[in-house]
């Protein structure tokens, strides 16, 4: 017979992540991606671009524009938060380093609020694990601290996370905040001042950044999950009928947000039903398979072994929350245009719900996780060392010419620092592998240990290794050098057709003067998208402008520009 508590762990069971070891680890995964690297396409440029616009004093703050374009999110905190960084970096620091600085703490916040939200969720009673008939159960507060390790290396583990949450985008800044709610429901039974002003940032701070929609969807299902959670709590500082009023009081929060945003010209509908299409459906289902692993096998298996709580009469918020939250964002994956970065604001819910699946694992599953993350990530890795190694010394000979055909005109560099960071952490996996192997079988989040610590060396090395690749493929600076050789600086530059994340590049990186081609002054020099095969566009006046240079990103053809001269 299945008990309605599927939780049997023992005191030994619930040792804690060492804490050393732990901040060093999410150190290890949040520095990398901020540090030494241009503004990458399309999204992560586009986004410095309107923070430059607001430095330079060019666009309103409360409705920021690139070059009068205003931007297709409408957010206003992100824009901000990069802009008040680049005002205040002092002298000689890259403003594009400044702006990633605030995103980068946003990302340490997410993380931080990730494990105390699902820290105060186990502690909720019908979270506890079983209590044995002599004793020896785990004590609930350690056994919460144990859970909560579990939640942020799940949440590091999902492959979806990385590239997203080291960008200087909107999505980036709603995770942060997202997250920061998620930890003011799970707290709210056992504190006050502190959740409520969580609350009321996280929902603010989500509405500002683009998702107004969401923070609503979010605050009306919490409200309701927390009114309706009358579970006893000896450690609970709540009171008979407190519940209510603390509803009514983050829908009061909810509306009153709402209401800002509106004001503000923030709250747009961007529904777009999906299409009855196998192509659409299949592409979706892959997104969201590989988005979210290795967290959702675990969610599936939390939801069928808790389900007599999930059903029942009496609400386990600790279920019912990360279920609301992720069946919020899934759905709204499906109607929006941006489904990744919709999927990313389920990540913390998603997280605690795979960390419940742990005192439920069987040894057999567990063996499974583990060789699969082994394998697949030790496989990555050794991947990024080999194609390294090629491009530093044309052996293997495969890699090297694979690289050169996708990257022509690339020249690797070596670095001792990053070289000696990529080794520290290839021998930490090493290490970490052979901790895992050994009889290290007490502790209940050891199944996480090395899904999140294989997700965390890929994409170091990457981060390290491969980082001026990426940056020559990913970034805007050989393209924009490549263009402002061919010209001089003096007076402006008319624009046709170029995107916005192109038009950021060339003024920020470039310092180019840009306008519209059809806005006055006469510009010297015209920057166009060109057509299929670097075709002249037909709109561009043979009698006006004369062709100077077809100008070719190294890699992406479609970033190619046509530069041309005013006769």
């Amino acid at each position: 017979m299945n008990h309605p508590n599927p939780a049997i762990v023992t005191q030994a069971a619930a040792r804690r992540f060492p804490r050393l070891a732990l901040l060093l680890f999410c150190c290890a995964y949040v520095l990398p991606g901020f540090l030494g690297r241009d503004a990458w396409k399309s999204a992560d440029m586009t986004a410095l671009g309107y923070m430059a616009e607001l430095v330079h004093g060019t666009s309103s703050w409360f409705a920021p524009t690139l070059m009068g374009v205003p931007a297709e999110n409408p957010a206003l905190l992100p824009y901000w938060l990069g802009a008040w960084a680049m005002q205040l970096a002092p002298p000689g620091l890259a403003l594009d380093f400044a702006a990633r600085v605030p995103f980068g703490l946003l990302l340490a916040l997410a993380m931080v609020s990730t494990w105390y939200g699902t820290y105060y969720l186990a502690r909720s009673p019908r979270a506890q694990p079983v209590a044995f008939a002599f004793g020896g159960e785990a004590l609930p507060t350690d056994y919460a601290r144990a859970m909560a390790d579990g939640g942020l290396l799940a949440f590091i583990a999902c492959l979806g996370l990385a590239q997203l949450s080291h960008e200087t985008t909107p999505a980036l800044a709603q995770l942060g905040f997202a997250a920061l709610f998620f930890y003011a429901f799970g707290a709210l039974p056992y504190h006050r001042t502190a959740p409520a002003i969580a609350a009321t940032v996280g929902l603010s701070g989500m509405a500002l950044s683009g998702a107004p929609t969401m923070a609503a969807l979010f605050g009306l299902g919490s409200a309701v999950v927390h009114y309706l959670d009358q579970s006893p709590d000896a450690n609970s500082t709540r009171k008979p009928g407190t519940s209510a009023r603390e509803s009514i009081a983050l829908l009061l929060v909810t509306a009153a947000i709402g209401g800002l945003t509106m004001a503000l010209g923030l709250w747009r509908w961007k529904i777009e039903l999906p299409h009855a299409l196998w192509v659409d459906w299949n592409g979706f289902s892959q997104l969201l398979l590989w988005f979210t692993w290795p967290a959702w096998p675990l969610a599936l298996w939390t939801t069928w072994r808790w389900r007599h709580q999930l059903f029942s009469r009496q609400v386990s918020r600790h279920i019912a929350l990360p279920a609301w939250w992720l069946v919020v964002c899934v759905v709204a994956s499906l109607t929006t245009g941006s489904s990744d970065r919709t999927l990313l604001l389920s990540l913390p819910a998603l997280a605690a719900l795979a960390a419940f699946a742990l005192p439920t694992l069987k040894r057999p599953v567990a063996s499974l996780i583990d060789w699969f993350t082994l394998l697949f990530f030790s496989g990555c890795g050794l991947t990024i060392w080999v194609v390294w190694i090629a491009m530093q010394t044309g052996f293997p000979q495969q890699p090297a010419a694979n690289v050169a055909r996708l990257a022509p005109g690339f020249e690797a560099s070596f670095s001792v620092v990053t070289f000696a960071i990529a080794v520290v952490a290839t021998l930490a996996w090493a290490w970490l592998v052979k901790w895992r192997v050994g009889r290290n079988r007490a502790a209940i989040w050891k199944s996480l240990v090395l899904p999140s610590g294989g997700a965390a060396l890929c994409w170091l090395l990457l981060m390290t290794l491969w980082m001026p690749l990426l940056n020559y493929a990913q970034g805007y600076t050989a393209l924009v050098k490549r263009t402002v050789n061919q010209m001089d600086k003096s007076g402006c530059v008319a624009t046709l057709g170029l995107g916005q994340d192109q038009i950021a590049a060339f003024q920020f990186y470039g310092q180019l003067q840009l306008r519209a081609s059809q806005s006055p002054p006469r510009c010297p020099w015209l920057l166009v998208e060109p057509g299929p095969n670097m075709a002249v566009p037909a709109s561009v006046k043979a009698e006006q402008w004369a062709l100077k240079a077809s100008i070719r990103h190294p890699v992406d053809a479609d970033e190619s520009v046509l530069l041309f001269h005013r006769k």
